[in-house]
């Protein structure tokens, strides 16, 4: 039974994604909506950027691991970024009129910045994108108790996702996240009630999580520990600003202040909603204590779905899982559409022939089959937990692309030279450290940013090599 229900629920969802597919009639209908997307869907698929396999599986599984101490990059920083791009961001770049984010790096400095930035941004969704179809594959081969491998279940999740992506863009992300998001918020708040019943109250689990420690955020007073935290913390506050996920959900709005709006709505929603699957899993150590004992040895990430199935009834399962599908789903539509528009857009339009609007919609469309193609193949190879795959993808993005936006935006003396001395400075400090020095006192991606920073600002100030644009 609960099979067929969420047979029903990909078929109601590739449904409206194909419905959506209607609107699209242009490259700018297909990239951002048109530019017509209410405050509610602007906001809903905000919400929907973070609310996928790491916020169910991972985030509550790094908690009832290590604690609020663990999961600083997110929920924290990850929604302190739409927040951010709210206040900071929105209204700058909506004025702008792009088409995607690697635009604006080409009318602020040129060709050569543009692909550079472009490249870092869409190698960052391979873990990204790659952490949404490894969750597919688990979730369907739990809820089939095996008949499909988790394999399996990644080629058909994958495939399920572009379908409905290839054919409406944007309008089926957007239409499909305001039909998901409101699957996660009814079925989240009821299994929030449900098992708070079974472990006794709210109040007994947050008191549980109180006393063993749960609850420790900040770090120690010593210098390691303090790095660390900070490193943390700026990988996707910072590193995930400059997206094109982001970027073409904030844009696709109806108008500047509904962009602004929405992405510090959705920010906040997500902070808020985060908490829920938290508050899941850590109810589960104490209605089967075994099984998360168990489960935290071999794959923590299989708490939530494990004690929904073993301990709840029918509709309780349904509601479950038909809210991490939406999670997952909506997630993985739009950071599949995202590094396709930025490549086509940015690295592949400069070396091939002009092309119609239709043609270049076209060609957008093949882009997005084989990138699903190559993360299907990259997640299929790949051993590490959602939660590491997320964080660890806005690392590229965080050295390389989120100063020369900023500064670009906010400084009115950066030039072409110190943004390609951050990019450079950036990368290589991080990269340098990563494979050389990964557990060194200073986090890589940390030393990486500050880099970025010194040779954004030495590269502006310092003579001209050459002409400040392309």
């Amino acid at each position: 039974m609960l099979i067929w229900f969420i047979v029903l629920y990909l078929a109601v969802s590739i449904g409206i994604g194909l419905y959506a597919a209607t609107r699209v009639h242009n490259v700018k209908d297909y990239v951002v909506a048109g530019r017509h997307l209410p405050l509610y869907i602007v906001t809903a698929t905000v919400f929907a950027t973070w609310f996928g396999s790491e916020a169910v599986l991972g985030i509550s599984a790094k908690f009832v691991q290590d604690g609020l101490g663990g999961i600083i990059e997110d929920p924290f920083g990850a929604s302190m970024c739409l927040i951010l791009v709210g206040v900071f961001f929105a209204a700058k770049l909506y004025r702008m009129n792009l088409l995607t984010i690697g635009d604006y790096y080409r009318q602020r400095y040129g060709r050569k910045v543009e692909v550079l930035t472009s490249l870092a941004i869409i190698a960052s969704y391979l873990g990204w994108v790659s952490a949404q179809i490894v969750a597919l594959g688990l979730v369907f081969s739990f809820v089939t108790q095996g008949a499909l491998s988790t394999t399996e279940g990644m080629l058909l999740g994958a495939g399920i996702v572009l379908f409905y992506t290839i054919f409406g863009g944007m309008w089926s992300v957007a239409l499909t996240d305001a039909f998901q998001m409101t699957i996660i918020v009814i079925g989240m708040l009821y299994l929030a009630w449900l098992l708070a019943g079974m472990a006794g109250g709210a109040e007994v689990v947050i008191s549980h999580a109180a006393n063993a420690d749960k609850f420790n955020f900040w770090p120690k007073l010593e210098t390691r520990d303090v790095l660390a935290f900070i490193g943390a913390a700026v990988t996707m506050m910072l590193g995930s600003i400059p997206q094109q996920d982001v970027f073409q959900r904030v844009m696709s709005a109806k108008t500047e202040k509904i962009a602004v709006s929405g992405a510090i709505l959705g920010g906040s929603l997500y902070f808020i909603f985060a908490f829920i699957p938290i508050f899941l899993a850590y109810s589960a150590t104490l209605i089967d204590p075994k099984m998360v004992a168990d489960l935290i040895e071999r794959d923590a990430q299989l708490i939530l779905p494990t004690i929904i199935i073993n301990h709840t009834p029918l509709f309780a399962q349904i509601m479950f899982f038909g809210a991490l599908l939406s999670a997952i789903m909506s997630t993985a539509s739009g950071t599949l559409l995202a590094p396709s528009v930025t490549f086509t857009e940015n690295i592949l339009k400069g070396f091939i022939a002009p092309q119609s609007d239709q043609q270049f919609l076209f060609t957008i469309r093949i882009v997005v089959v084989c990138f699903t193609i190559g993360v299907t193949l990259f997640a299929l190879q790949s051993d590490s937990s959602i939660y590491e795959m997320v964080g660890n993808a806005y690392k590229v993005t965080l050295v390389t692309a989120f100063v020369p936006l900023v500064f670009g935006l906010y400084w009115k003396r950066a030039n072409t030279q110190g943004a390609l001395c951050s990019i450079f400075a950036g990368f290589f400090s991080w990269i340098f450290l990563e494979i050389f020095y990964p557990e060194g006192l200073w986090p890589p991606q940390l030393v990486g940013l500050l880099m970025s920073m010194l040779g954004m600002v030495l590269g502006s100030l310092l003579p001209q090599l050459g002409k400040a644009r392309d």
